[in-house]
Formats: C-alpha cells, sequence, structure tokens
C-alpha cells in the first residue's frame, strides 16, 4: 500500500480518511459496533441538540465525512436541509448512499474556499473537524460568512490524555490530529468577526475502550461534567456556539 500523506488544494490530509473508507466502508469510529464509540458520539448529538435548534433552519455540515453525523443531525434536529461538504471523496461517496430520500445532498468542497453565497445557511455545523486542518482560522471565517450562526464540537485541547494520545497513537498521527484549547478556538472565532454565545464541556467515554468501562464512565459522566475543574480539564470535547459580531455584506454573484 502506499502510504505517502497527500494534501488536496486546501491543504488538508484527505489521504488517511480515504483509506478509512476503502477499510471500513466509513470511518472507523462512525461504522464499529463497539459501545464506547455509540455512547461517545450520541453525548455529542445530544449537545449539539441543546446548543442549537436546528428545526426548519438551512444547515451546512462542514467536514462531513461519511455522512453519519449530518444523517443523525437531520433526524434529530429537523431542519429544512443540509448540505454537507467534505473533501474526502470517497467518504462523500459513502455520504450519498445513507441519506436516501432526505433533503440532503453532499458535494466534494474545500472548507476554505465555499462554493455559496453568503448567507446561504442559517447555521453552520463544524463537527470535529478544525483539528485535522492546516488553516482552522479560514474555514471559521468561511463558515460564518455562509452562515450568520456556527456550531463547533472539537477535541478538548485541555485534556492532557487526549494531548499524550495525539501524539503516540498511530490512528491519532496519522490523521493529524491536534486539539486546542478552548481560549485560543474563542480567540479564533473573534479574530474573524465572530462572538461567542456559549460554551460547554461534555463527554467522559472515550470513543475507544472496553464496554465495561464504557458503561462505569457514562455512568458517572452527568456528575463529573458538573463539576468545573473536572469538567473543563476533564471532558473529552468542548461544544462553542458564536454568531457574527458585525455584519458581512452578501455576495452579488
Amino acid at each position: 500500500m502506499n502510504n505517502k500523506v497527500v494534501k488536496n488544494r486546501s491543504g488538508s490530509t484527505v489521504d488517511p480518511f480515504n483509506r478509512d473508507v476503502d477499510v471500513n466502508a466509513g470511518y472507523l469510529y462512525t461504522t464499529g459496533s463497539q459501545l464506547s464509540s455509540r455512547m461517545a458520539n450520541n453525548r455529542l448529538t445530544e449537545a449539539a441538540m441543546a446548543a442549537v435548534n436546528f428545526r426548519g433552519k438551512r444547515v451546512i455540515d462542514i467536514g462531513c465525512g461519511d455522512g453519519t453525523y449530518t444523517i443523525d443531525l437531520f433526524d434529530r434536529g429537523q431542519p429544512i436541509s443540509i448540505c454537507g461538504v467534505d473533501p474526502a471523496q470517497k467518504a462523500i461517496e459513502v455520504a450519498r448512499q445513507k441519506s436516501s430520500d432526505r433533503s440532503i445532498t453532499f458535494a466534494v468542497e474545500s472548507a476554505y474556499k465555499l462554493p455559496y453565497a453568503t448567507n446561504s445557511f442559517d447555521i453552520a455545523h463544524l463537527r470535529g473537524v478544525l483539528h485535522h486542518m492546516d488553516r482552522p482560522v479560514d474555514a471559521i471565517g468561511e463558515a460564518l460568512r455562509v452562515a450568520p450562526k456556527i456550531l463547533i464540537i472539537e477535541p478538548n485541547g485541555y485534556n492532557l490524555i487526549l494531548k499524550l494520545m495525539e501524539r503516540l497513537v498511530r490512528y491519532h498521527r496519522e490523521h493529524e490530529e491536534k486539539s486546542y484549547a478552548s481560549i485560543k478556538l474563542d480567540r479564533w472565532v473573534r479574530s474573524v468577526g465572530g462572538e461567542v454565545l456559549s460554551r460547554q464541556w461534555v463527554g467522559f467515554v472515550p470513543m475507544f475502550c472496553p464496554d465495561q468501562l464504557a458503561r462505569l464512565l457514562k455512568r458517572i459522566e452527568p456528575v463529573l461534567e458538573n463539576i468545573p475543574l473536572i469538567r473543563t480539564c476533564g471532558c473529552a470535547v468542548y461544544i462553542m456556539v458564536a454568531t457574527r459580531r458585525y455584519g458581512i455584506k452578501a455576495s452579488t454573484e
């Protein structure tokens, strides 16, 4: 197998994700039946639903991957439509097969230069994508251009175990994962004209762990999420909702 890492014109590392689709017919953490992955992903979707009202909205899912989260968001959030974009061609092919007759479209696009007019959407959803990017600030700015409100879901950069995994675990290294502290994400949003409306830290069940440990962590998760220091430094994920601080002139194209 050719393990050369290739970057597309947006600078995103795409090859590892296309290989994931070849091996798993989707991404490892979405297609596997492991209990911990199902629990962790469900917690993130629950938190997204609590953070933003998607009902009747036009949504763009930036970095939609194989479409698993996009479809979950559509079914549970009930937006009027979703456009999912991702640079990984093979992931988009899988996503299109999954979408059935839902009002969802999928396209291979760069998050740095979206082919949509300003204000084409009501909400931009970015779940677990910025930590794979070379230019996350540009992606945030583009998200705020096409939608006045954004929801960002990212690995918690304050979590020391996660930082070690990014350096030591092969999967994390191959996918060039690099989590960021919430203070940095907030600063990035402000730098491109955004204002943070809400923030929260959630999740104590790792994506991949034994079932018995997953069940134990799930039982104590609600308690841990409500202890300030433990929540900020121990939760797996940071979730932020932001809006434009000032207007952006609509495109005339």
